[in-house]
């Protein structure tokens, strides 16, 4: 098929595999090989498929303007199924009325199948999250003999100090390790966390600065409750890091099954964050995450992925 992406990033051009901020979407633009076209300014060429990918900030899209290049138009699911619940009543009923005029959708994890179902869209299939490793060096081929045995032993936590990413359940859970916490500067970062005298927070960096980064880390903490790419999973699964997150995102039950718990329950997130100070679980888990990473994750098993859900 020739394809194209529709989003809010899109100027009519295709990405170069060396792209510094190759996140999900660019990913998924370049294994298909698809420009990322403008949502308003169409492109002159004709496609089999576009996939568009609706701005969080300005939901109201109209799919018959895609149809004009595009036989078939999909709808790919941007943040937490839930997310339009916030728009006014006019923007809900607009975005509800796109979902279902989409020859079909595509959505982050198997928990949000049901979701889309339940509200009338008639063909949702799971698109799962990608990154593209050309030039980045996994801590698989420095670190495998060593599982965890760093000089200086740190955790990340996956996020900031708001209910989007659920920071302070993350740090409240990484603290038990004892290590070094430190964490991404988000866009939804308060200016008092700052002050927190046992975070160090990382400053704004490119995606693939933020790969390299993440390779010196020991344990990955993310016990985030919106769920969508779970690209912070991913990443950790690169690396061969164990991660402690929250069921419902594919990435972390995939990637991480030995170090997934329910929602809420830090009781056992606490448990987990003390285990992976034994060398043995530590190392299962290690091993376990590169495993599933190569089986499920890599470019190849994409494709592999893509073409069994669009037979």
């Amino acid at each position: 098929m020739k394809i194209a992406i529709f989003s809010e990033m899109g100027n009519n051009q295709k990405y170069s595999r060396d792209f510094p901020n190759a996140r999900t979407d660019v990913a998924w633009s370049l294994v298909l090989d698809a420009p990322m076209c403008h949502l308003q300014n169409l492109p002159n060429d004709k496609f089999d498929l576009g996939i568009v990918i609706i701005p969080k900030n300005n939901p109201n899209i109209d799919l018959n303007h895609i149809r004009k290049v595009c036989n078939k138009v999909s709808v790919m699911q941007e943040g937490p199924h839930w997310f339009y619940q916030d728009y006014s009543v006019e923007q809900q009923f607009h975005y509800y009325n796109t979902l279902v005029d989409a020859d079909w959708i595509y959505c982050h994890n198997e928990s949000d199948v049901s979701y889309y179902l339940g509200l009338g869209c008639k063909d949702v299939r799971v698109m799962r999250s990608l990154m593209i490793s050309d030039g980045l060096t996994s801590r698989r081929k420095t670190l495998v003999d060593n599982y965890g045995d760093l000089p200086s032993p740190k955790a990340m936590i996956g996020g900031n100090f708001v209910s989007w990413y659920g920071g302070f359940d993350s740090y409240i859970v990484a603290r038990e390790l004892d290590y070094p916490i430190s964490a991404p500067s988000m866009g939804r970062k308060q200016e008092q966390e700052n002050s927190i005298e046992d975070i160090n927070y990382l400053p704004y960096m490119t995606w693939r600065e933020w790969i390299e980064t993440l390779g010196n880390y020991n344990v990955g903490v993310h016990l985030m409750r919106t769920h969508a790419a779970g690209t912070f999973a991913m990443n950790c699964g690169f690396h061969g890091i164990p991660c402690i997150g929250y069921k419902g995102l594919d990435t972390q039950e995939i990637l991480h099954p030995l170090t997934t718990v329910e929602v809420g329950d830090l009781e056992r997130a606490k448990q987990l964050a003390l285990q992976l100070k034994e060398k043995k679980f530590y190392k299962l888990c290690s091993e376990t995450s590169l495993k599933r990473f190569e089986k499920n994750y890599t470019e190849e098993s994409w494709k592999i992925n893509w073409s069994k859900i669009n037979e």
